[in-house]
């Protein structure tokens, strides 16, 4: 579905991802790990179009069985037309919206008006606080409330790729169980995702596949299950835990 090819990107004078190859296939769950820095979120930016690849390429296959399209020129509100949605670390939530509004505002493209109350209804169903909360400002949400709505919200979109940066920061152990339970929910109905974590043990466990980065590169990468058992991956990563 989606493949990175010499993926090359500066932020400012900084040269942040040095030659990145990746690709995620539809239906898996991928996960991208590494220390803070190391270029994990700069990729995601570069798929959503928040940020311009210096060299490279990003390919995206918008269905099944057709030509991949270069994402690599085109803008932010185009890639999401195409089906991919980024949910950005800190959730970027309208914290003066409610949520209802803010829910809606993830299908400001869309014009198929009674699709739209039945996803919003389907996505009160996968995260059921929402539903109490309708009325209230977002602001006003706790933090694990509020990160379920940044997902509800991307999920409004109809996303075929959904990208998470780092859904679990400053979230209790028990949300974080509750959440990535959902999101392997979300993946059954189809959804295919690619997760930043900082959490390297949750998004071993959750993911199909992942890639480890170090400074810009990928330093390894491989089933989820492989790379729980490197020993190196748990040194750096998981704590040292077998």
């Amino acid at each position: 579905m989606l493949n990175i090819d010499n993926l090359h990107v500066y932020r400012g004078k900084t040269y942040v991802l040095k030659g990145v190859d990746l690709h995620v296939n539809a239906g898996e769950i991928v996960a991208l790990i590494g220390a803070n820095g190391a270029g994990k979120t700069t990729v995601l930016r570069a798929i959503s179009g928040l940020l311009r690849p210096q060299n490279g390429h990003i390919q995206f296959q918008t269905a099944p069985h057709s030509d991949p399209i270069d994402l690599s020129a085109l803008p932010a509100e185009k890639i999401v037309s195409h089906g991919i949605c980024h949910c950005p670390e800190g959730r970027g939530i309208f914290a003066r919206l409610t949520v209802r509004e803010n829910l809606m505002l993830g299908a400001y493209l869309r014009r198929d008006t009674p699709q739209i109350q039945r996803d919003r209804d389907e996505i009160t169903d996968l995260f059921p606080i929402l539903k109490t909360r309708f009325g209230q400002t977002a602001g006003n949400l706790s933090g694990g409330e509020q990160e379920m709505l940044a997902i509800g919200r991307a999920l409004m979109s109809r996303p075929r790729l959904l990208m998470l940066d780092e859904p679990s920061l400053g979230l209790a152990p028990v949300v974080v169980q509750t959440l990535f339970e959902t999101l392997r929910k979300i993946n059954r109905r189809g959804v295919t995702l690619l997760l930043v974590e900082q959490n390297a043990v949750m998004a071993l466990e959750l993911s199909d596949r992942a890639y480890v980065m170090e400074t810009g590169r990928i330093a390894l990468s491989g089933s989820s299950n492989d790379l729980a058992a490197n020993d190196a991956v748990r040194r750096a990563y998981l704590g040292g835990r077998r």
